[in-house]
């Protein structure tokens, strides 16, 4: 349903039946914009869980939430309500500095940015089951998100084109599962539906970023 799709950032109820109505496979919940907490000195974390129900009330796409890298109780507490994905977001401020989630401990599917192909597979061997691009939503700045697709879709292009016998040199260079970087030069592709995320505000944005699958 998601893949082809585009999931708009929405900070209110109406703002989430606007995105619905003009063709949003899905809605993020945000209450405010992580990038101005963070410059506040604030820490930025999980939306008001009455936002996210109000959200998801007012809509029948899919609705997603985002929580702090690490924290468990937060993807607790967006899975206990009833949220449709949670977004393990680094745009958050980081809760564990060296543990993503152990997404396999939850019912819920959990979507992970990454910036290379390394990471992405990380995060699938966590139980990921969604990757996007990692940047600053609603900014307007591209960047991130042109630099990271490319990334990852170099990786996997350079993948395809070696032999067998190279794969496991560089499993170790890009610090992922060896299983995986096998599975995604056989399939020449990312394991599961990869976004491009991070700044994007219009169209022309999303037309000026690499495709991913």
């Amino acid at each position: 349903m998601l893949r082809s799709g585009v999931i708009m950032v929405e900070v209110n109820a109406k703002q989430a039946r606007i995105a619905e109505e003009a063709g949003a496979c899905a809605v993020m919940a945000l209450e405010h914009v992580s990038a101005d907490i963070r410059a506040q000195g604030s820490v930025a974390r999980m939306s008001d869980p009455q936002l996210i129900k109000e959200i998801k009330q007012a809509v029948t796409i899919p609705v997603m939430a985002k929580a702090r890298i690490g924290h468990f109780v937060e993807a607790q507490i967006l899975e206990a309500i009833g949220i449709n994905y949670v977004d393990e977001s680094e745009v958050l401020t980081v809760a564990d500095e060296d543990n993503h989630l152990n997404k396999h401990n939850f019912c819920i599917p959990i979507v992970c940015g990454c910036r290379n192909l390394g990471e992405a597979l990380c995060r699938i061997r966590e139980g990921a089951v969604m990757i996007r691009t990692k940047g600053e939503a609603r900014t307007g700045n591209i960047i991130e998100a042109v630099r990271h697709v490319r990334s990852v879709m170099g990786d996997i292009r350079v993948l395809r084109n070696m032999d067998d016998d190279e794969v496991f040199s560089f499993a170790k260079k890009i610090a992922a599962p060896y299983d995986l970087v096998m599975q995604t030069k056989q399939l020449r592709r990312l394991l599961v539906v990869h976004f491009a995320a991070g700044g994007l505000e219009d169209a022309m944005d999303s037309s000026s970023t690499p495709s991913s699958s």
